[in-house]
């Protein structure tokens, strides 16, 4: 399988690769997308920020427990 040169330059230089696609999404150039690539990239996206919100709601919990529970320790900062 070859790759194409989108997928080659996402592999290589993704900074470019996003300037590009972003560029081709804007003009509705969707021939020029490395599909594949886009979905990849998209739902990593959506993996990272999953856990982005699941790592803040776990250390808001953490928080709130220790402000109900340890009311002793509070300062006033």
């Amino acid at each position: 399988m070859t790759l194409s040169k989108s997928a080659i330059r996402y592999e290589e230089d993704y900074n470019l690769w996003l300037d590009q696609t972003i560029t081709a999404l804007r003009a509705g150039r969707f021939e020029e997308l490395d599909v594949n690539a886009l979905i990849d990239e998209l739902e990593s996206m959506s993996k990272r920020d999953k856990r982005e919100v699941l790592s803040r709601l776990k250390v808001l919990l953490m928080h709130l427990l220790k402000w109900q529970y340890q009311s002793d320790k509070r300062t006033a900062s």
